[in-house]
């Protein structure tokens, strides 16, 4: 008997994943952008509350239209990350294990992190 020909690569392009699997792909993402941003986020802190120049210096660059996309960027990372974190944890206790719960969870996991995102978007633009 012939042995089965593997493919030489993984063609990430071409697997069509569950949104359950693109929710647990984006937490660790979310995760990993916050874990990144806590040192750029602990610098600005010490800055701005070093003297009133410093805080004058970090509300003029948040002020910034690029630095409002960075900051709805970090809004979208953690309000997804706390979403899909509640949503892991519910799976450890065996909440939501059914195939039709877990598509709902992973659907409300993505529409809540884009509604709280959009509310930023919408009070940070407005």
């Amino acid at each position: 008997m012939k042995p089965l020909a593997r493919p030489v690569y993984l063609n990430l392009f071409r697997i069509h994943l569950p949104l359950a699997g693109w929710v647990s792909i984006l937490h660790r993402v979310s995760g990993a952008v916050l874990f990144a941003a806590l040192p750029l986020g602990v610098w600005a802190l010490s800055i701005s509350l070093a003297d009133e120049a410093g805080f004058r210096r970090m509300a003029d660059a948040l002020a910034h239209p690029l630095a409002h996309l960075v900051l709805l960027g970090g809004v979208w990372a953690f309000a997804h990350h706390f979403f899909a974190g509640l949503r892991h944890l519910a799976l450890d206790v065996h909440w939501g294990l059914e195939l039709k719960q877990a598509r709902q969870s992973s659907l409300a996991v993505m529409l809540a992190s884009g509604l709280v995102t959009l509310l930023a978007a919408w009070r940070l633009f407005a």
